[in-house]
């Protein structure tokens, strides 16, 4: 008998360990399942972004004009998903977006941006937006990039390159669905001083993003 009782109570505990050993793993499969999903979910956000910013339709206002792949300035290789826009100046005074442009497609560059603001407030695009520019560093494959020209050493960009700079960057938070958090610069990266006029006088940066943010709620109000 007591035999009998021993073999029943190891037999309920082992019962019991089974049943707890599948409730361990029955969490984790839940688990798995929720992150592979969350994962899942991501990924086509992702891509549902970066279609969105390939087929979008160009405004007028935007010059393209696309440089050829050539493994350095422009090597094809996709962005994974939109997080930030770096905003840039070209650090050569007096430049225009045309010249900025052209360079990035000779074989002397090895730097490019996805857009080229010039001093007259054209835009250029150079650089398809499903793809990497070499502007960022490391960011590259998750940012879009500005360079932005400026009339003289001090960086201080024009009335015309300033309205535009604004009207482009909007244009993009609306198309990438981001915010002003997501509006950085350069030196906000590595440190550089770029662009130099926004990262000497913060308070013209702050101000620069707020009135994105109005350009942006006035895009999405229409």
């Amino acid at each position: 008998m007591k035999t009998k009782r021993n073999n029943k109570r190891m037999t309920a505990k082992a019962r019991r360990r089974k049943q707890i050993r599948n409730r361990i793993l029955l969490a984790i499969l839940i688990v798995a399942v929720i992150i592979l999903g969350a994962l899942g979910w991501q990924y086509l956000a992702n891509q549902r972004q970066i279609s969105n910013l390939k087929n979008a339709k160009k405004p007028h206002w935007i010059s393209k004009q696309i440089i050829p792949v050539d493994g350095v300035s422009r090597n094809g290789e996709k962005i994974i998903k939109v997080n930030d826009i770096v905003i840039h100046y070209v650090g050569n005074p007096g430049s225009t977006a045309q010249q900025n442009r052209d360079f990035y497609a000779g074989s002397q560059s090895n730097v490019s941006s996805h857009f080229v603001v010039g001093i007259e407030g054209e835009i250029i695009q150079c650089i398809p937006l499903n793809e990497m520019s070499a502007a960022s560093n490391w960011r590259n494959n998750d940012t879009i990039s500005i360079e932005t020209c400026h009339p003289d050493s001090t960086g201080k960009f024009t009335n015309k390159t300033y309205k535009s700079l604004v009207r482009l960057v909007a244009w993009l938070e609306d198309k990438c669905g981001l915010t002003e958090k997501h509006v950085i610069r350069h030196y906000d990266i590595t440190g550089k001083e770029c662009p130099r006029y926004f990262v000497k006088n913060n308070d013209a940066w702050e101000t620069f993003k707020k009135k994105v943010k109005k350009q942006r709620l006035k895009i999405q109000e229409e």
